[in-house]
């Protein structure tokens, strides 16, 4: 008897169609065709054990079980229940006429158990695209599946109750959840707030300003002043996901295995911290499985690069083309994929080996040559993509032994968010930009008008810094962002100074 089981592959963040074919034959033999790596083989000794274990009638009969489309590769072992299910409606043990209605994924322990599988967001999302009823999956992934409307979702704990689902002797509940008010009520929780910090308040202007446009920054200062803790701070002041960055979010991180039972929609934007012992493939994404990298599980939210000088060089340099492009294009032999990595960057630095240079206090014991070497850890070409530069002193005592709270970060992001909605009215006719961040050389001709008085002032900061062309658009992206926050339509010789004050690396002599 031919079976047809519907189930699916995850190929960057979107799903195709799988179909899992069961064949009954002569013989006492199982094959398994279609392309199918290791993990996916295995699923015959699991389904074994499994059926055995729950009392099911062992099939008696041998099957081929094709994949197809044969020339995708099959990885993983989501495949099992679908194969499992397959073998058993192909022995007519399950009435297969219900079977076209639903795609089913899960991985089967031995005691036939179902385990969380990775991707089912996006599976869910091609399975509603296509029009089937329901998606059978692992308990786990069911909350995370159900974000998805007008399909029914079903959460199952074992291959037994699957079988008896499709053979009408059991009725599974149905995986149900409020999105949107889900989604709402989590939006502004945060653990951390501005108003714990004390002092800094130019440092925290800068991060406002560079929230307010969405413009990568780095942050110099001796340990102990503060970068890490104001850095873990940002997202609590970025305006809030809307409902589609938060789905595109939710997608990468579904695929990666990011998200765990319970969760349904991420209603806050990413921030990532990884260790600057991390590897290229780790950090832009690919490898033997294709995974998204920490680039793109920092989408729509903030990639944090801790000692910056630390991280191997061959790591810091594949990050230019993503924070140009904004994406991720994974090349190999066998695949080619691309991941979104629309992040903010958010990096900070010792200013020196001893990590004392410049500061009011404390001797720096380093030469100005290993100031300079240590530096030059950082090349020209990513420090130009990065817009403000900003230098931190530690905090004096008078100022951490203030009883009185700073601003809030609900205060900061209400200006924030005024000033990003002006933004997206300046962009409405540009559906792929959303800050001034992104804007391109054309569009910064277009919206970014200087007086005289403004263009004197940044000709003499082009000659006295020696600065780039990049750095020069970056200038007038964060001094017309500043401009927003001040609700100004044209941008002033004032915003040009503040902006060009945002480029401390750039100065003449900084590093001796």
């Amino acid at each position: 008897m031919f079976v047809k089981v519907n189930a699916a592959a995850v190929q960057g963040i979107d799903a195709t169609m799988i179909a899992v074919e069961s064949n009954t034959t002569g013989g006492t033999r199982y094959m398994l065709v279609g392309l199918p790596d290791n993990a996916v083989k295995e699923s015959l000794e699991r389904f074994f054990s499994a059926i055995k274990h729950n009392g099911i009638t062992f099939p008696r009969k041998a099957c081929v079980i094709n994949l197809a489309p044969a020339d995708i590769r099959k990885e993983g072992s989501a495949y099992d229940l679908p194969i499992a299910i397959g073998i058993l409606a192909a022995n007519e043990i399950i009435d297969s006429e219900d079977l076209d209605r639903y795609v089913l994924m899960g991985e089967l322990s031995l005691d036939g158990s179902l385990k969380p599988i990775k991707g089912a967001l996006p599976i869910a999302i091609l399975a509603r695209e296509m029009g089937y009823k329901g998606f059978i999956l692992p308990r786990e992934n069911a909350c995370e599946a159900a974000v998805v409307n007008d399909l029914d979702i079903y959460g199952v704990d074992n291959l037994k109750d699957v079988v008896e689902f499709l053979n009408h002797k059991l009725e599974l509940p149905k995986t149900e959840v409020d999105t949107r008010s889900m989604f709402f009520a989590n939006i502004n929780s945060f653990d951390m707030d501005f108003a714990d910090v004390k002092g800094q308040e130019g440092v925290k202007r800068a991060l406002e300003v560079a929230a307010a446009g969405g413009h990568n920054i780095i942050m110099i200062g001796a340990p102990g002043a503060g970068k890490s803790m104001m850095a873990k701070r940002l997202p609590s002041i970025l305006p809030p996901l809307t409902l589609r960055e938060a789905l595109e979010t939710t997608k990468i991180h579904s695929v990666a295995g990011k998200i765990h039972g319970g969760y349904s929609l991420i209603s806050q934007r990413p921030f990532r911290s990884p260790h600057h012992t991390i590897s290229d493939v780790a950090l832009v994404g690919g490898g033997t499985f294709p995974q998204p990298g920490e680039i793109s599980l920092a989408h729509n939210g903030v990639l944090f690069l801790d000692e910056l000088p630390e991280f191997k060089r061959t790591v810091l340099e594949v990050m230019r083309q993503p924070l140009e492009d904004r994406k991720i294009s994974i090349s190999r032999a066998r695949f080619a994929t691309e991941y979104p990595a629309s992040f903010m960057l958010v990096a900070s630095m010792n200013p020196c080996p001893c990590g004392y240079y410049n500061h009011p206090d404390k001797q720096c014991v380093c030469t100005p040559s290993m100031v300079q070497r240590y530096l030059s850890r950082i090349s020209g070409p990513l420090l130009d993509r990065i817009d403000m530069h900003i230098e931190i002193v530690p905090v004096p005592f008078e100022k951490l032994a203030e009883i009185r709270s700073a601003e809030s970060s609900a205060a900061i992001r209400e200006r924030v968010v005024k000033a990003r909605a002006v933004q997206q009215r300046r962009f409405e006719d540009f559906p792929e930009i959303h800050c001034n961040a992104q804007m391109s050389s054309k569009m910064i001709q277009q919206y970014v008008s200087l007086d005289e008085e403004g263009h004197n002032l940044l000709r003499v900061a082009m000659q006295r810094m020696n600065l780039s062309a990049r750095a020069y658009d970056r200038i007038l992206k964060v001094s017309r962002t500043i401009a927003d926050l001040d609700g100004s339509p044209a941008v002033q010789s004032s915003h040009i100074a503040e902006a060009i004050n945002y480029r401390n690396l750039d100065r003449e002599g900084w590093a001796g």
